[in-house]
């Protein structure tokens, strides 16, 4: 059985592909894992722009680059 990668609350990347340009890509946090559906994880996720929620699979997630002030200590 398939399990989740990401955590609630961490951030990830979407670039949408060609049956999902409506789909805006860009920045989205975990707002809660879904049940596997097709031996696939999903979760909903929050635009960080926009606010929008919706559900994504987590095939078409990356993980977000870290802020460049933790990547210097900061």
């Amino acid at each position: 059985m398939a399990t989740h990668k990401f955590t609630i609350g961490q951030q990830v990347q979407f670039v949408p592909g060609a049956a999902e340009f409506h789909i805006p890509g860009g920045l989205y946090t975990i707002v809660r894992k879904l049940p596997v559906e097709a031996n696939e994880c999903q979760y909903r996720v929050k635009n960080v722009r926009d606010g929008h929620e919706r559900i994504l699979r987590e095939s078409r997630l990356t993980p977000a680059a870290a802020p460049m002030a933790k990547l210097h200590g900061s």
